[in-house]
């Protein structure tokens, strides 16, 4: 059985028995882990463990399951929302890979100062992106929010990644819920895709729903998450196509490719979206190269693409991958990475339930 196999296994509601034989190490495995992470929960809800507060609004953007949900894109969507209202924040990440995520400055909205190997591809891609936000890398966020504070006025934070990092004090949780995957088996990792329990959603006080095709179509995960939370607000999001990066940054309209045929390229959770996406933009896919999650590419990987481009006119990625692919030699690859962007179905209600938490600007200036 390959790793694929299972991988697809811990999506699945009902196994054979056979297969809960096979993989009954994995539950035992999980039942431990629960058991830290039920106990590291409690410490700090007891006030065992303490938590610490900046001096100003925290906005948490995360979610419970392994894979990608789009916290990427909703914390540059944020990010971008306040800028426009006037709200100045900065992003405090993980870093997750990145070889100095020990409290550094990615960006201060000047410039950026690591590369993708030592801020991490999502780190680098948000202050690539968002040239005018600050953004910082540490694994310890309230560290990093004190340094911003140091050097900048800030009006808030936005934490990316940090519905674990109960280190941090958040004025409010946003937890993003995959619609097309849910919570997998409902079992904790390594078993299933959770990385809490389930009743843990309770900690969030909105829920989105992302790479939803209509909002009626997620009645069922609606009620389940009602019925374990029933006070928390439930908005739904889906991903727009915005158009193309090339590797010297440049950019094309979606017209450009459209009808052109392409191999795509990912290495992201969820990549079948991602294939989805690309047939939206009226791209012919002849090939798929599926990579892990966060993969770092080698030359052997990119030798192995070109091989397999015999129809293929382009190769098509994600940005999340182009960052991680610009450290090879692929200036002679037609490729292309789709660019997108976050939309929410209730978009008014939304910022107005996020713009709440900033009292001291005025209410006029964020609503108007």
């Amino acid at each position: 059985m390959t790793m694929v196999r299972i991988d697809t296994l811990l999506y699945q509601g009902k196994s054979a028995w056979w297969i809960r034989v096979l993989l009954f190490p994995l539950t035992l495995l999980s039942l431990l882990y629960g058991a830290l992470v039920r106990t590291r929960t409690l410490s700090y809800s007891l006030g065992l463990t303490g938590k610490k507060r900046l001096p100003c609004p925290v906005i948490s953007v995360g979610n419970i399951t392994v894979g990608g949900t789009g916290k990427t894109p909703l914390v540059m969507a944020l990010a971008r929302k306040l800028k426009e209202k006037g709200i100045s924040v900065a992003i405090l990440s993980r870093g997750y890979k990145g070889k100095k995520a020990g409290g550094r400055w990615v960006g201060d909205g000047s410039g950026v100062f690591l590369s993708p190997e030592d801020a991490g591809d999502e780190p680098f891609l948000m202050a690539d992106s968002l040239k005018d936000i600050p953004v910082l890398v540490g694994k310890d966020r309230f560290a990093g929010g004190r340094m911003a504070l140091q050097k900048l006025e800030l009006d808030g934070f936005l934490l990316d990644d940090g519905y674990q990092h109960l280190q941090l004090y958040r004025d409010l949780d946003i937890l993003l819920v995959d619609s097309q995957t849910g919570f997998g088996n409902g079992r904790l990792l390594p078993r299933g895709i959770l990385r809490e329990p389930l009743s843990h959603v309770r900690r969030a006080q909105v829920f989105l729903l992302t790479k939803v095709e209509a909002p009626e179509s997620c009645r069922s995960l609606e009620q389940r998450l009602r019925k374990i939370h029933p006070s928390a607000a439930i908005f739904h999001s889906h991903y727009e196509p915005v158009g193309w990066k090339g590797p010297g940054n440049e950019r094309e309209g979606l017209h450009h490719l459209r009808g052109k045929k392409a191999l795509a390229l990912s290495g992201i959770g969820g990549p079948g979206h991602f294939s989805a996406l690309l047939r939206m933009c009226g791209i012919e896919i002849v090939d798929e190269a599926v990579f892990p999650d966060h993969h770092l590419y080698t030359g052997k990987d990119l030798a192995s693409v070109e091989k397999r481009m015999k129809e293929a006119e382009y190769v098509l990625t994600t940005e999340k991958d182009l960052v991680r692919l610009k450290r090879l030699p692929i200036g002679h690859l037609p490729i292309r990475a789709l660019r997108i962007e976050m939309r929410i179905w209730e978009e008014e209600e939304f910022y107005r339930r996020v713009l709440e938490i900033f009292p001291t600007v005025g209410k006029n200036r964020i609503l108007g």
